[in-house]
């Protein structure tokens, strides 16, 4: 135990459960049987980081141990590296939950060792075809594994028409999560792909709204499937540079939920939390503080300073998740210092053709808001050549080195600098940025492959 635990040395690592896995096959079974009270797993394509990190907050305001892998390594090896890090030179691990977030491939395998009490989805979008395949393979794959999990309840995404079918299609037990009509709602979803058509008949759904892609309040007009009865409901958000908030109606009561992270995908993991800190019995103003004081991860709308300009770090993986983070770039106030990293290392995709599906066609639009779009990374030129394509102006379109590329638009003109990077290009600008910037935002863990 100590040998592979001391393999596990420097930023997540998922080293000793690798060699822990060789060794014993059924380890991460032995350990996670361990946790008292029960082990709470979160899927899904996007939001899965933080929302396990936000879980993990609330469960620990509420006085319980934990074991959870913060460290944002998702794969069976990540997370019995997680149980080893915690577990005594014996193998005992004393902890009342485990808190595993767990890659949507990954799931049928952690799950064949793990029996969780409760299981969180949160949205299924498009992801690296060539990690994944067809996204409905994914969603298959998962439905036979919770089959065959008996007693496990869900929590899911009520506005996610490819979430909310799980708990009929498994026989299931489901609390579900979800955004009502408010202000910031749209009629029209240019980015809704994936639940265009209805899971059960084939038919188009209609929308009465959207809140982003495929999210929102649907309904087939031929079989009647439609958005079901939300336990947990907002209405009524506000969004700020770097809070969003919202008015919950919930089986407890009605109160006022607070993130204090931007973009309206945050207010769903905030929703998806609270929603499972309902489920295992957390009192609602215990949830509502331990979300308030909630820190993002790394790359997770994560906050710096360079002298007196604010610097915001995101991670932006596949068309949803950057569609989102180009939303919150355009609610910033004033002229904003753009930097985007591209690579396509395995952990990216290869395939870098999703970038044509993201909406930056939004860009030509609010061009006047941009002081400089800087491009970087290994795939930096051909980001460049999509924002040319996309209607952005020539003169605004910058390609440098990385080092290069911060230095820019941190001493643009612009009153925020905000930069995205894909998952590989994430850690080489972080340590660049730390080396100009000083952090505002304590680091809960470290960013996961998906």
């Amino acid at each position: 135990m100590w040998l592979v635990r001391l393999l596990g040395r420097g930023k997540g690592s998922s080293l000793p459960g690798m060699v822990a896995l060789k060794i014993c096959p059924g380890i991460l079974g032995c350990l996670a049987r361990q946790a008292r009270r029960g082990v709470v797993m979160v899927t899904g394509t996007n939001g899965k980081t933080t929302t396990n990190n936000m879980i993990a907050r609330v469960v620990r305001e509420a006085g319980y141990r934990v074991v959870v892998n913060t460290e944002g390594a998702n794969l069976i090896t990540g997370v019995t590296t997680a149980f080893l890090k915690a577990a005594s030179l014996l193998g005992q691990v004393d902890c009342d939950y485990a808190l595993l977030e767990v890659d949507e491939a990954s799931f049928p395998r952690v799950t064949r060792q793990v029996h969780p009490s409760i299981v969180v989805i949160t949205n299924f979008f498009r992801d690296q075809l060539d990690r994944y395949g067809e996204l409905d393979k994914t969603i298959s794959l998962i439905r036979e594994a919770l089959v065959q999990l008996p007693g496990t309840r869900l929590v899911l995404n009520a506005d996610d028409p490819l979430v909310a079918p799980l708990a009929a299609s498994t026989g299931k037990e489901a609390f579900y999560y979800g955004l009502g009509e408010h202000r910031q709602v749209t009629s029209l979803s240019a980015a809704a792909r994936e639940g265009r058509f209805c899971p059960h008949c084939g038919r188009e759904l209609f929308y009465a709204y959207y809140h982003y892609s495929q999210l929102g309040n649907y309904r087939c007009p031929g079989c009647g499937f439609s958005r079901p009865f939300a336990d947990v409901e907002g209405t009524e958000v506000s969004q700020g540079d770097h809070r969003v908030s919202v008015r919950l109606r919930s089986p407890a009561g009605y109160y006022e939920l607070v993130i204090p992270v931007p973009g309206l995908y945050n207010l769903y993991n905030g929703l998806a939390a609270f929603s499972a800190g309902l489920s295992l019995g957390v009192e609602p103003e215990v949830i509502i503080r331990a979300l308030a004081g909630y820190t993002p991860a790394t790359g997770r709308m994560e906050r710096f300073r360079y002298r007196d300009k604010p610097v915001l770090l995101n991670l932006v993986k596949n068309p949803t998740g950057f569609n989102e983070g180009l939303g919150a770039l355009l609610s910033l106030p004033g002229p904003v210092d753009v930097l985007i990293a591209i690579n396509d290392n395995d952990a990216d995709g290869r395939d870098i053709s999703w970038l044509w599906d993201v909406d930056f066609e939004v860009l030509e639009e609010h061009h006047h808001r941009l002081n400089s779009l800087v491009c970087t990374g290994q795939r930096g030129a051909e980001m460049a050549v999509r924002l040319k394509y996309a209607g952005v102006p020539l003169d605004r379109i910058v390609v440098e080195n990385m080092h290069r590329a911060v230095e820019h638009v941190l001493n643009g003109s612009g009153t925020t600098a905000y930069l995205l990077a894909t998952y590989t290009a994430l850690w080489p600008l972080e340590r660049i940025l730390s080396g100009y910037a000083k952090r505002e935002s304590r680091v809960e863990s470290l960013p996961s492959v998906s």
